[in-house]
């Protein structure tokens, strides 16, 4: 499969070829404020598979869990939030769901760190749903 996305202003390009990892819906604090909305959405995909397009973006890195950091990559002209890599040696990326050029459908999406969903958030009861991290 083959799928492209941009950032808000279409400076940055990329494309992933091959099949997801997974899709989630992370509602986490960090998801929240990165994204300024209720959840961040993210497809993870096989880095082998992506390529950027045109344009080069910017990295911010903040720390995770047990010691680990999150490359966050993102156009300097719009501030669009496109992918995160957990690190450079991992064979998989995280794609910003609202970068993609085609929607993405969540309802089979995976829900992560419902704990901090925010009211008036239904999930769909098929949805995998996990207080904290899957």
């Amino acid at each position: 499969m083959m799928r492209t996305g941009r950032c808000q202003c279409g400076k940055i390009r990329y494309s992933s070829r091959g099949e997801t990892v997974g899709l989630y819906i992370c509602h986490c604090r960090e998801c929240q404020k990165q994204s300024a909305s209720a959840f961040g959405i993210s497809l993870d995909v096989l880095r082998a598979g992506f390529a950027i397009t045109q344009g080069e973006p910017v990295y911010w890195t903040r720390s995770i869990d047990r010691g680990r950091h999150l490359r966050c990559a993102f156009c300097a002209n719009c501030g669009s939030r496109l992918w995160h890599e957990a690190d450079s040696s991992s064979e998989t990326l995280s794609l910003k769901g609202g970068s993609l050029d085609e929607p993405l459908n969540i309802l089979n999406a995976i829900h992560v760190w419902t704990i901090h969903k925010l009211p008036g958030i239904l999930i769909p009861p098929n949805c995998p749903q996990f207080l904290e991290e899957d």
